[in-house]
């Protein structure tokens, strides 16, 4: 019994090493636990990520860190994935939608209206059928459920750790996606 469920849990693992590879080999960029339920996704890089620092390596990224943590995540709870590729250029709605699928967030935050844009895009059609407008336009500090995902759009974070009001702003909307139960 044992076995087998080790085997079947190596199944798992080799089937999400071989998509992110895929996605990695076309030019994607990610990281962190690819088995998290929740997913930062941003498309304005940093100068530093520019020149090739990680994704969310930077005020922004431990911000959110400890913002998961404070509302109850665990600390490995989080993934990242930028909308440019590593050519800088936007990832297409098709490979976004592929991305998204092979990660399969419970919880994916735009962090910036550059990450919010490229969902819209990627996922026009499933956005059109909401009954709220500003769950369809993906409006900052509004949770839209999308394709099985809540989605939350911050609405520029990485900006708003500058301001004092801005961050109770953004801290506001953090709260709106507490973690989710666990099945155990």
């Amino acid at each position: 019994m044992a076995s087998e469920r080790d085997a079947r849990r190596r199944a798992y693992l080799d089937k999400t090493a071989a998509e992110t590879d895929a996605l990695e080999a076309r030019g994607v960029m990610m990281g962190g636990n690819a088995f998290s339920p929740v997913l930062l996704v941003k498309g304005q890089l940093t100068e530093d990520e520019k020149n090739g620092a990680p994704a969310f390596s930077g005020a922004d990224g431990k911000a959110l860190r400890a913002s998961l943590a404070a509302l109850g995540y665990a600390p490995e709870d989080w993934e990242t994935l930028l909308t440019v590729g590593e050519d800088g250029l936007p990832l297409g709605p098709e490979l976004l939608r592929e991305a998204l699928a092979a990660l399969d967030p419970s919880t994916l935050v735009c962090c910036d209206e550059a990450a919010a844009s490229a969902l819209r895009e990627a996922y026009a059609d499933d956005l059109a059928i909401l009954a709220r407008l500003e769950e369809a336009m993906l409006a900052p500090g509004v949770v839209a459920h999308v394709a099985g995902m809540r989605v939350l759009n911050l609405g520029g974070f990485a900006d708003a750790l500058s301001d004092a009001r801005e961050k109770q702003v953004m801290w506001a909307r953090l709260k709106l996606i507490p973690p989710l139960g666990e099945p155990f």
